[in-house]
């Protein structure tokens, strides 16, 4: 795929305020898109393994390697985005992306189709950054980026929310590939639009080449653990060596941090006890939300036998709820401060994974929404109070260091967690495991308790 973005005789003289809205429109097309497909995926899940033939650790893959890509090759990509131009490597991102769609909706097998999910995490990981970048750019005007800015964020907690619902329908009514083909009508307009828009200005800004492989075989090996540990076995070889090559691989990553000069990951940073804790209340929060969409996905079509528009319409009240807790969040954190908000919003997502633990195939249908309510409530009410946290907790040239650290770690944090509850789910065979899936649910519970803790007692006042 090839496209051309740069006819300098027709761009270099398009105005910026002209083609801001259609700068705006094209960024949150991409953010929704990328946002989309890890939720969506989800509830293709069943569909593709009776079609593929993969078991549970193929299922967990094809959702962990887009998101443990994403969550990585983020560490970096805004630096890229920096050296190529936004709207360049945005259009880099998003033609990868659209092409590692193509891919996985062809995939003949289900070792293809995780390469493909891999392919498209990595664009993913350019296409958020760059997309951001491209707004920034377009709006001179600090009121009207922001709003451009507020109204990105929107769009991505829409996407997670109707990611569902939308896996659901697709896979109903037109098959699992059908959720990787929407993807290329909207790749390709959003190509078109960047046609639209004005050329974006080069930067120098260093790569971290040693720091961005370390980081990658860090959170494979660790997710080869997780996942293959409840399937091979926590003390079998394989496992074993991809634990060794986890720890060693972090260590490279500290001392490739500590040398290089200009590193993704400051450790200085780090050091700083009100980033320290938003990095890792965001890690738990991901790993509560995503947990809990994986964990559903499977229950409703595996344990309660629904089709996938029935298993996609289950998540339809928690889509309308987070939206209207994200919108809500800012102007209550504006009244009473972030802190509050943000132990708040983790004590109601760790009660929902409480809440979730009686569970099991008869529960009513009503009673599985209400108890889905604190999961709607919790994640939505934290994550905006979160972000601006991090953002006044880091000087304004690190702003964006921060915010892909964060990023990447919330990535992490859902990638885990499903690696978790697949590990667990399947129990040591192929079915449904409740008690495993209630083990999970305990685990992530407990996370959210210390790091509701971290944040009441750690965060500053005020």
């Amino acid at each position: 795929m090839s496209v051309v973005l740069d006819p300098p005789r027709v761009l270099g003289r398009r105005s910026r305020s002209s083609s801001s809205p259609v700068a705006l429109i094209a960024a949150l097309l991409g953010f929704t898109v990328i946002t989309i497909d890890v939720t969506a995926v989800n509830i293709a899940l069943p569909d593709i393994r009776d079609s593929l033939h993969g078991g549970m650790a193929g299922l967990q893959w094809v959702v962990d390697a887009y998101t443990l890509m994403f969550a990585a090759l983020m560490l970096s990509a805004g630096a890229l985005a920096d050296r190529a131009g936004a709207r360049r490597a945005y259009a880099w991102g998003v033609g990868l992306f659209t092409a590692a769609s193509l891919a996985c909706a062809l995939a003949p097998g289900i070792g293809s189709l995780i390469a493909a999910r891999v392919a498209q995490g990595g664009a993913a990981a350019v296409v958020m950054p760059a997309s951001l970048a491209l707004i920034r750019q377009a709006y001179d005007d600090p009121r009207r980026r922001a709003r451009a800015i507020a109204l990105w964020t929107v769009g991505g907690s829409v996407a997670v929310a109707v990611g569902p619902v939308l896996g659901g329908a697709l896979t109903e009514t037109a098959g699992w590939r059908a959720v990787f083909l929407l993807n290329l009508p909207v790749g390709a307009l959003i190509l078109a639009l960047l046609t639209r828009t004005a050329v974006s200005p080069r930067r120098p800004a260093p790569l971290d080449l040693v720091g961005q492989v370390t980081a990658v075989l860090t959170l494979a090996g660790l997710a080869f653990a997780v996942i293959e540990g409840g399937h091979l076995g926590w003390t079998s070889a394989p496992v074993l060596a991809a634990f060794a090559v986890a720890v060693g691989a972090g260590f490279a990553f500290h001392a490739a941090e500590k040398r290089h000069r200009a590193p993704m990951v400051p450790l200085e940073m780090l050091r700083e006890r009100p980033v320290a804790v938003a990095l890792a209340v965001g890690f738990a929060v991901n790993a509560g939300f995503y947990g809990v969409t994986f964990l559903l996905g499977l229950y409703y079509q595996q344990l309660r036998g629904m089709s996938g528009v029935e298993a996609g319409l289950m998540f339809v009240p928690l889509a309308v709820l987070i939206t209207a807790t994200n919108l809500m969040s800012p102007r209550v954190a504006e009244r009473f401060g972030r802190r509050p908000v943000i132990v708040v919003g983790q004590a109601v997502l760790a009660l929902a994974m409480f809440a979730l633990l009686p569970l099991g195939a008869e529960t009513p249908l009503w009673q599985v929404l209400l108890l889905l309510v604190p999961t709607g409530l919790g994640g939505a009410f934290a994550v905006p109070a979160l972000t601006a946290q991090l953002m006044d907790s880091v000087p304004g040239e690190r702003a964006g260091t921060a915010s892909g650290l964060l990023n990447s770690l919330r990535q992490t944090g859902g990638a885990m967690s499903v690696a978790l509850f697949g590990a667990l789910l399947a129990g040591g065979g192929s079915g449904f495991s409740l008690a495993g899936m209630h083990l999970g649910l305990l685990v992530v519970g407990l996370l959210l308790c210390v790091t509701t803790a971290l944040a009441a007692w750690l965060l500053p006042r005020g």
